[in-house]
């Protein structure tokens, strides 16, 4: 079987096998070499990835010989940062547990499978123009759902947290930000990813995988290329 690498987060993460999206991106980057499988659950905060993570990663899962996965990464926060006193505070979890429930998450992920690689990436910036534009519900006090200053601290706290548990991340809070026109370049509708925010995600994970060893260069094929295949004795090459 193809080596795995699992997505797992929130709905930036759900949407990311649409047309454009980081994992689809990621998953063609790494055609016939390595499994990219998708594990998003849309509006979910770390508090519910650590509730469901043995439904959604069984104990049984991946235990044969080679069936570990090559890397996870860990992509929650936008949820977690949603304010507590608007309109989506049922998703809101304070720093302090968002902080301990990476811990939990890695932690997690290590116990099962002790080889694979952790990636953490961060909440994206707000554009909270936008937010007000698209809201989740209705917000009766016309004010965003999230904000940008907060998401930075959710992001802030995710890089921390991989920094004490030695696990890469990507910080997508302070790279996106780097860009002029962020908010509407990258954002589509001030959360989640335009193409161009999409491309930025799968560009960064795959600098990180690649500092980690998991590259192209380093995998082969399952199977014989067509080019292998010599037109005159084509089943040779199976053999």
């Amino acid at each position: 079987m193809r080596p795995k690498i699992y997505l797992f987060g929130d709905s930036i993460t759900e949407e990311s096998f649409g047309d454009s999206g980081w994992g689809a991106t990621l998953a063609h980057h790494f055609s016939r070499t390595v499994d990219v499988v998708l594990r998003g659950y849309s509006g979910y905060n770390t508090r519910w990835a650590l509730k469901v993570f043995e439904r959604v990663f069984p104990p049984d899962a991946g235990a044969g010989e080679g069936d570990e996965p090559l890397a996870a990464t860990v992509f929650f926060g936008a949820n977690d940062a949603c304010l507590p006193d608007r309109c989506s505070a049922f998703q809101h979890v304070p720093l302090d547990e968002y902080k301990q429930n990476l811990r939990s998450l890695v932690s997690a992920f290590q116990k099962r499978w002790p080889n694979a690689l952790v990636l953490l990436i961060t909440p994206p910036p707000i554009d909270e123009v936008a937010r007000l534009k698209f809201p989740y519900v209705e917000s009766p006090d016309g004010l965003p759902e999230r904000t940008n200053k907060a998401a930075g601290a959710y992001a802030e706290a995710c890089v921390i947290v991989a920094k004490e548990c030695g696990v890469p991340y990507v910080n997508l809070w302070t790279k996106m930000q780097e860009f002029p026109n962020w908010e509407t370049a990258y954002l589509s509708d001030g959360l989640h990813l335009t193409p161009a925010g999409n491309r930025i995600v799968f560009e960064e994970v795959v600098i990180k995988l690649k500092d980690s060893g998991l590259c192209l260069e380093n995998f082969s094929v399952d199977l014989p290329l067509i080019s292998e295949i010599d037109p005159n004795d084509p089943l040779k090459a199976f053999e």
